[in-house]
């Protein structure tokens, strides 16, 4: 249409996150635990070999007010994304030396972006080969976590949710297939809309 702008409804950001860590749980029944790894092939099913992966999942305790437990669901929880200071912040309100990425399940790691677990609903991660991560929402705290930081550190797992509330990162899906390597400097692209006043 003549005379018509079209305009992105995603604004870069000048916010640089770089990746620290990346990592893929093999085998979810036998723990939550990652296995850290170099590099990752991102595909319209998550990351290779992860768990967590597929076009589809069974609904679970997050999508309870919606969806019986164990419908078919689309996944939009193929990865799961936190901070470098976000993960030393919880640390630090339980009182433990660190977190590791592995034993709260990370697919990946960054640094460099302030207050990650509330990117806004349908931000985007971009790495240099084009492969695009879209956030779905925050993260909660759950027990699995729990446990897994209660074998580290006996008698703290039972203050990791309280300490980690609104810093456990986001779950997110892959919009666009590519490589991701640690290392890579993702570019941040944020929905343009105001705040929802419901």
């Amino acid at each position: 249409m003549a005379g018509v702008v079209l305009m992105a409804v995603l604004k870069r950001v000048d916010v640089a996150a770089r990746i620290v860590w990346l990592g893929v749980v093999r085998d979810r029944a036998a723990g939550l635990r990652s296995m850290a790894v170099e590099a990752v092939e991102a595909g319209f099913a998550g990351f290779d070999a992860e768990a967590h992966g597929g076009l589809t999942r069974p609904a679970c305790s997050r999508v309870s007010a919606l969806h019986p437990r164990g419908t078919e669901i689309r996944n939009v929880r193929q990865v799961t994304v936190l901070s470098r200071e976000e993960l030393a912040e919880t640390a630090k309100g339980m009182g433990v030396a660190e977190i590791r990425p592995e034993w709260v399940g990370a697919s990946m790691i960054v640094e460099g972006v302030a207050d990650l677990t509330h990117l806004p609903p349908g931000s985007r991660l971009q790495a240099p080969s084009g492969a695009t991560i879209a956030v779905d929402m925050e993260n909660l705290p759950c027990a699995f976590t729990a446990r897994e930081i209660e074998k580290e550190y006996e008698g703290s797992g039972v203050r990791y949710i309280p300490a980690a509330k609104g810093r456990r990162g986001v779950t997110a899906w892959i919009e666009r297939e590519g490589s991701m390597c640690v290392g890579d400097t993702l570019t941040l692209f944020v929905p343009t809309q105001r705040s929802w006043r419901g």
